[in-house]
C-alpha cells in the first residue's frame, strides 16, 4: 500500500546526482579544451554545451537509476525461503519499504560509481600532449635565447652559455615528430662555437631529430626572420614580440615565450612562460 513510492529524500538524492553529473561534465569539457591547439572561450563553451549535457546526462542517469538490481540480488531473493501463509499477511506491509530502500540504495550507488568512473582524470603522457598540441605540425623553428638557453641577449653569449635542463625532454619529444631548427643572432663566431659546445654537452644532439647542422646563426634579427620564412615551418617559437608579430601572417602557428603575460596579437599566436609549460603541460594560452 503505497510502500513502493520513492521518498522525497531519495528523489532529492537522485536530483543532486544528476546536477552533479551535469556540472562535472561541463567542467571536464572546459578542462580538456586546454589541450586543444587553438583558443577556446570557456564561457561560450559552457553555454553551448549546457543543452547537450542536459540531454546526455538525463538519458544516462535515467538508465542507471532505473536499471534493475544486480543479478546476484535477484538470485538471493529467489533462494530465500518464503514465510508461512499465516505470517505473510502481517509482514507484507512492513517488508515493502526495506525492499524499496535496498533497491534505491543500490541504484544510487551505481549512479555515483558511474559518475566517478566517467570523470576520472585523464593522465596523458608527455608524448601524447606534445603530439596533440603540435596539431600535425611537421616542422618547427625555435629561437635559442630565452627559450632553450638561460641567457636572453647575444652579449651574454660572449661570456657563457647555459642550457635550460627543464626544456630538454620536451625538445626531444618535439624532435620525434618534427624537423627542428634552432637559431640565434650572435655577435661573433666564438659565440656560435660556445653555443654548439653547450648544446652538445647538455645532450641536445642525442636525439636523432636534433642535429648540429640544423642550428643556424645570423648577425641580425632580420636574418632570423629570413631563416624562418625560407624554412616555412608549421610552428615558430620565439621570445621577441616584434618578430612574433611580423611573422604571424606567414606562419601557421607561433608560440611567444615570455615571463610576463602578453597580449595576443593574432589567433594563431599562443603565449606561455616557457616551452616546456606549453608543450608539456596545460599552461593557459
Amino acid at each position: 500500500m503505497g510502500g513502493s513510492a520513492s521518498s522525497p529524500s531519495t528523489n532529492q538524492g537522485k536530483d543532486d546526482d544528476l546536477a552533479d553529473l551535469i556540472h562535472r561534465f561541463i567542467d571536464s569539457l572546459a578542462d580538456y579544451s586546454d589541450l586543444l591547439p587553438f583558443s577556446v572561450d570557456r564561457q561560450k563553451l559552457r553555454s553551448y554545451t549546457t543543452l547537450a549535457a542536459l540531454a546526455i546526462t538525463l538519458i544516462l542517469a535515467w538508465k542507471i537509476l532505473r536499471s534493475p538490481p544486480h543479478e546476484t540480488q535477484r538470485r538471493q531473493r529467489r533462494r530465500a525461503t518464503p514465510p508461512s501463509s499465516s505470517a505473510t499477511t502481517g509482514r507484507t506491509s512492513s517488508s515493502a519499504n526495506p525492499s524499496t530502500d535496498v533497491c534505491s540504495s543500490s541504484g544510487d550507488s551505481r549512479a555515483q560509481d558511474a559518475i566517478n568512473h566517467f570523470f576520472q582524470p585523464v593522465n596523458l603522457t608527455l608524448e601524447q600532449i606534445v603530439r596533440h598540441k603540435l596539431n600535425e605540425g611537421r616542422k618547427v623553428t625555435c629561437r635559442l635565447l630565452g627559450v632553450v638557453l638561460e641567457e636572453t641577449t647575444p652579449e651574454e653569449l660572449q661570456e657563457k652559455v647555459t642550457v635550460r635542463s627543464s626544456v630538454l625532454e620536451v625538445l626531444h619529444e618535439i624532435a620525434k615528430f618534427c624537423d627542428v631548427y634552432l637559431m640565434e643572432r650572435i655577435l661573433d663566431d666564438e659565440s656560435g662555437e660556445r653555443v654548439l659546445s653547450a648544446l652538445s654537452e647538455a645532450g641536445v644532439f642525442t636525439s636523432g631529430g636534433l642535429m648540429k647542422e640544423k642550428v643556424l646563426f645570423c648577425g641580425t634579427e632580420n636574418g632570423r626572420i629570413s631563416f624562418v620564412r625560407q624554412l616555412e615551418p608549421d610552428w615558430h617559437i620565439d621570445s621577441n614580440s616584434e618578430i612574433i608579430q611580423q611573422l604571424a601572417r606567414f606562419i601557421k602557428y607561433e608560440l611567444h615565450v615570455s615571463s610576463e603575460r602578453v597580449e595576443r596579437v593574432a589567433t594563431n599566436v599562443y603565449s606561455s612562460t616557457s616551452l616546456e609549460n606549453f608543450f608539456g603541460g596545460l599552461d593557459q594560452r
